[in-house]
């Protein structure tokens, strides 16, 4: 499967991984490899899959990619928590934090709730990240709390990928929860740098209207810090 001009791309957007920890596999051919092996796991019951699951950690990014969606393949709740609480601290880039997805969240937000809660105080930064990307994409619905604009605004971790999703969350918010998360920008309480990346974002997003991002530009803040 492997192809060395997309590894060689693939290495480039993950600086902080070495280029011979890519092979060079193509996420669809990623995906469609998880989706055979959760198959044949399901029909045979070998112990093939758990034995790749259990040997932590991955020599390669590409297997730690096929980690992710065999975990996000996974259709039983209480499994799919038990083998993304063994993987989450292995997790060392964000692509394959964000690749995480699984799919029996959407049906069982109750239950992922306090494991969102316990994930978002970890001091591992690509758990952190995790924790804040599902509020993201479970919560700010008909699920939507404020409680949890302000879980993500007291995240203290300062990784620059944890401050990318926390301005991701809330710009995101802005168009989903204008009124609730507006007041976390205009009383300034993210940190400078996040502050201001959320507002860039809020304003390139198709889902923020434009008097919304009229009015955010004069939020901004001169009082930056990487």
């Amino acid at each position: 499967m492997q192809d060395i001009p997309y590894k060689k791309f693939q290495s480039a957007l993950i600086p902080n991984l070495p280029e011979e920890r890519f092979i060079g596999v193509r996420t669809p051919a990623l995906k469609a490899f998880a989706g055979e092996l959760l198959l044949a796991h399901k029909q045979e019951n070998s112990g093939f899959l758990n034995g790749f699951l259990s040997e932590l950690p991955h020599q390669y990014f590409d297997e730690d990619q096929l980690h992710a969606f065999v975990v996000s393949g996974q259709k039983d709740f209480d499994a799919c928590v038990g083998a993304l609480e063994e993987f989450l601290p292995y997790i060392n880039n964000w692509a394959t934090c964000d690749q995480l997805n699984p799919k029996i969240f959407k049906k069982n937000k109750e239950k992922l709730l306090p494991f969102i809660k316990k994930w978002i105080l970890s001091e591992h930064v690509y758990t952190v990240r995790f924790a804040v990307s599902m509020l993201m994409k479970h919560f700010l619905n008909d699920d939507f709390s404020e409680e949890y604009l302000e879980m993500v605004c007291s995240v203290k971790n300062g990784d620059y990928y944890v401050k990318m999703m926390v301005a991701w969350y809330f710009a995101t918010a802005l168009a989903m929860q204008y009124d609730s998360a507006l007041p976390y920008i205009e009383q300034k309480k993210l940190e400078p740098w996040t502050h201001n990346k959320a507002i860039q974002k809020a304003c390139e997003s198709f889902r923020v209207k434009d008097e919304h991002k009229e009015y955010l530009r004069t939020l901004k803040t001169d009082s930056v810090r990487q």
